[in-house]
């Protein structure tokens, strides 16, 4: 195995593992030597990827709502309990919410949006960031979107939230950075994973209306975007440090 791509040994923990992103890295980690600890909302589709992964290395599953701190607590207690360790965190987990223009966001999308993708990815730092600075060494993905970069008409609310993860993602990266814990963040344009599941990008016409305003005239297939996140988490990728990385089919070349 080509040493770029060699997890042998390392101890990964993912959020949002029983579906799209989160299933396929931790399926793509799995088979390059990485022991895993998952998590997500739906315990069964948690238990399919935990059936698919356990063919081909150690791991360990825990189901519930990213958005509570205790979860986070227990997902990193876990890691040491059954690893001893955690070399890589990736907080995956997230949800989108119906279109709608901002005068019409609700105190029910701002609360859910901020609970599932800001403190999901706040309370997972807060927990797996110890551990790595006593290990002196550790690297924290975040999954934000392009929305975390951009506007997003009709997304006001997630477009909130994940500017929020870009900002924790800059701010950890800097404050931890000296003691050789990185934290970045993917920013990925559309893709057909179950987060475009809302009213009004749910159809086959839709993604493809999405799908024409990058350059490429496509939206972004979930393999390619694990890919780079693959790429990112790379042993050997290891200066990068408070980027927020878009893989966009150049939508920001603009």
């Amino acid at each position: 195995m080509d040493a770029l791509l060699d997890f042998s040994g390392q101890v990964v923990l993912i959020t949002g593992a029983g579906s799209g992103f989160g299933r396929l890295l931790s399926l793509g980690l799995a088979n390059r030597g990485a022991k895993l600890v998952l998590s997500d909302i739906n315990e069964t589709a948690l238990e399919e990827t935990k059936k698919d992964v356990k063919a081909l290395t150690d791991v360990v599953v825990l189901a519930g709502n990213i958005a509570s701190e205790s979860l986070n607590k227990a997902l990193v207690e876990t890691a040491i309990e059954t690893f001893g360790k955690l070399d890589i965190a990736v907080n995956n987990a997230g949800i989108a919410h119906n279109p709608a223009p901002i005068h019409q966001m609700t105190e029910e999308i701002m609360d859910s949006q901020f609970a599932v993708n800001v403190k999901g990815v706040m309370f997972g730092m807060k927990y797996q960031i110890p551990v790595m600075l006593a290990q002196k060494q550790g690297h924290v993905l975040n999954v934000s979107s392009l929305a975390g970069l951009g506007g997003a008409p009709k997304g006001g609310a997630y477009a909130a939230a994940k500017h929020a993860v870009s900002g924790i993602t800059r701010t950890a990266a800097v404050e931890y950075g000296r003691k050789n814990v990185r934290v970045n963040a993917i920013c990925p344009f559309y893709s057909p994973t179950n987060i475009l599941n809302v009213d009004g990008y749910n159809t086959p016409e839709a993604r493809e209306h999405l799908g024409m305003g990058s350059p490429m005239k496509r939206l972004g297939e979930p393999q390619e975007i694990v890919n780079t996140m693959m790429l990112m988490l790379s042993p050997g990728n290891s200066y990068m440090n408070g980027q927020t990385i878009a893989v966009d089919g150049g939508v920001t070349a603009w």
